[in-house]
C-alpha cells in the first residue's frame, strides 16, 4: 500500500500523494521532479519491522536506493539503521542523525580513508567480501590502535531469479567470498588482535519475489555459523541482506511477514540477531516521478490509408524526463507505471501504445515502450510511479542537464527537500582554458 490515490467516488480524479495534488507541486517546483510520501515511507518500514518482531533484530535501510538527507532522517527517526557502500554514504547518514552503532559498511572496493573514517566514528560492522580487505581492514585498525567488528559476506551461490545485473549471490558475482573460503578467513580473522568476528552476512540480489531463494541462502549460511561454532566462533547476528521484491506492474511479491516466520522458525533457537537491509522496500513506491509532456510524433506512415499490410511507425510521447534522470529502463529494461497526473486527461480517449522518450540524444533514451496512454497533448503531466529507489540516486548530468528537484510530502504539506540544479553547477568545479593556461603559467618549466 501507498499513499498515492485519486480523488472523487469514482477515482477519476487527480492524482494525489496524501493529502496534496501533484498538480499542486508540478506549478510550484517544476518538472522533472521526484515527489516522496513521507507516510508511505514510515508505513514500509513498520511493515517490515513488524513482520520481523518475533527475533532480536535491526533494519538497516540500504542508503544507495535513496539518499537525500529527508529520507534518511525520516527512518533515522524510526529509529533505523543504515546499510552503506561508501564514505559519501556514512557521511549522509550522520548528517540525517543516523547512529553509527547502527551503520553496517557493505561494497568490495573500501579505501583506506573510507575504513579508517567507519572506524573511528564507531560502525557496528564492516561487511568484508575479500581476503585483501580483510588485511587493509587488520592494518588500518593496527594503525588506529583498534579492533574491527568483521561480518564476513559470503556468496552462498543461490539463484535469486531476478535480473543479472542485480543478481549478487552467484559463484560468478564480484561480491562476498565464496563459500569454500569462508571458514579459513574466519577463523584468521579470529585469531587477530585488530579484528573482532561478530557476524556474518550474505545479499543474493534485488527484486526478489518469493522467499524460497533467501532461505535457502539463510540455510547454506546456517551450516557455516554451526562450522564456526565447532572451531569456538561465536556470532552475535546475522545479516540477510535485503532484496525482498516490490509490485512494479503485476509481481505479487511475498509478504514480509512470510519471510519473518521463515527467517524466525531457523534463527530463534540459536539465538542470533538478524540484520536486513531493505531499501527498494521502504523507498520504492514510497515515490513518483513528474514530468510534462513536450510534444508528440510520429503514427501512420503517410499514404498508408487502410492498407492493412502497411506498417505504421512508432507514435513518441516526448517528455522533460530523460535517462539522466531515471536510467532503469535503459539499464535493465525496468517497466514502471506511467499515468496521466489529471483526471481529465486519464479520460480523454482511449488509450493507444506510445513509447515515452526523453530529450537526451540516444536511442536507448526511453522510460517507456509500446505503453497503452490516452491522446497527450504539450504541457500534459504525467507521473512515473514506483519511482522512490534507484531515480535520482542514479541521476545525473549526462548532456549538460541538470538534475531534477526532489520534494517531500507530509499530509497536506509540502517541501523541496534538494533544490534543482542549476546551470552553473554544471561547471562549477571545473576550468576554462584560460583558468588552466595560467595554472600552468603559474608553475614555470618543470
Amino acid at each position: 500500500m501507498d499513499h498515492f490515490h485519486r480523488t472523487g467516488a469514482d477515482g477519476s480524479d487527480d492524482l494525489h500523494v496524501e493529502g496534496v495534488a501533484l498538480t499542486a507541486i508540478a506549478e510550484a517546483v517544476g518538472t522533472p521532479t521526484y515527489v516522496y510520501s513521507r507516510a508511505t515511507l514510515e508505513r514500509h518500514y513498520r511493515v517490515m519491522d513488524d513482520a520481523l518482531a518475533g527475533l532480536p533484530h535491526t533494519i538497516c535501510y540500504s542508503v544507495k536506493a535513496n539518499s537525500n538527507l529527508a529520507v534518511l532522517g525520516v527512518l533515522a527517526k524510526l529509529g533505523s539503521g543504515f546499510d552503506i557502500v561508501s564514505v559519501g554514504e556514512l557521511e549522509r547518514v550522520l548528517r540525517a542523525g543516523g547512529e553509527p552503532a547502527k551503520v553496517v559498511f557493505s561494497g568490495v572496493g573500501k579505501r583506506d580513508d573510507e575504513l579508517r573514517r567507519a572506524l573511528q566514528v564507531g560502525i557496528r560492522a564492516f561487511n568484508v567480501e575479500s581476503a585483501f580487505e580483510l588485511e587493509r581492514l587488520e592494518a588500518v585498525a593496527a594503525a588506529l590502535g583498534q579492533r574491527a567488528p568483521i561480518s564476513l559476506r559470503v556468496n552462498p551461490d543461490v539463484d535469486p531469479g531476478t535480473h543479472p545485473y542485480i543478481a549478487t549471490g552467484l559463484r560468478s558475482s564480484k561480491f562476498g567470498v565464496p563459500m569454500p573460503e569462508a571458514l579459513p578467513l574466519f577463523l584468521r580473522a579470529a585469531q587477530s588482535p585488530h579484528l573482532r568476528v561478530v557476524g556474518v552476512d550474505c545479499h543474493i540480489g534485488s527484486q526478489i519475489v518469493e522467499i524460497a531463494p533467501l532461505v535457502d541462502a539463510l540455510d547454506r549460511i546456517l551450516t557455516l555459523v554451526d562450522r564456526l561454532a565447532e572451531h569456538g566462533v561465536a556470532l552475535d547476528h546475522v545479516d540477510m541482506g535485503g532484496g525482498l521484491g516490490i509490485p512494479y506492474r503485476d509481481e505479487a511479491p511475498a509478504p514480509p511477514d512470510a519471510l519473518g516466520r521463515a527467517y524466525a522458525e531457523r534463527l530463534s533457537p540459536r539465538g542470533l540477531e538478524l540484520i536486513v537491509e531493505p531499501g527498494r522496500l521502504i523507498v520504492g513506491n514510497a515515490g513518483v516521478l513528474l514530468m510534462r509532456v513536450l510534444g508528440t510524433k510520429g503514427g501512420a506512415l503517410p499514404g498508408a490509408g487502410d492498407d492493412p499490410t502497411a506498417q505504421a511507425a512508432t507514435r513518441f510521447v516526448i517528455v522533460d524526463a530523460a535517462m539522466n534522470d531515471n536510467i532503469r529502463p535503459a539499464l535493465y529494461g525496468a517497466w514502471q507505471a506511467i499515468e496521466p497526473v489529471a483526471g481529465e486527461v486519464a479520460c480523454r480517449g482511449d488509450p493507444a501504445p506510445v513509447d515515452v522518450v526523453g530529450p537526451i540524444c540516444e536511442s536507448g533514451d526511453f522510460l517507456a515502450r509500446a505503453r497503452p496512454l490516452p491522446p497527450l497533448r504539450r504541457d500534459d503531466l504525467l507521473a512515473m510511479r514506483s519511482a522512490g529507489a534507484y531515480g535520482f540516486s542514479m541521476a545525473s548530468t549526462y548532456n549538460s542537464r541538470p538534475r531534477a528537484a526532489e520534494v517531500l510530502v507530509d499530509g497536506d504539506l509540502f517541501a523541496v527537500v534538494r533544490q534543482r540544479e542549476d546551470l552553473a553547477s554544471l561547471w562549477r568545479e571545473e576550468r576554462d582554458l584560460a583558468t588552466f593556461e595560467t595554472a600552468l603559467r603559474s608553475r614555470g618549466p618543470t
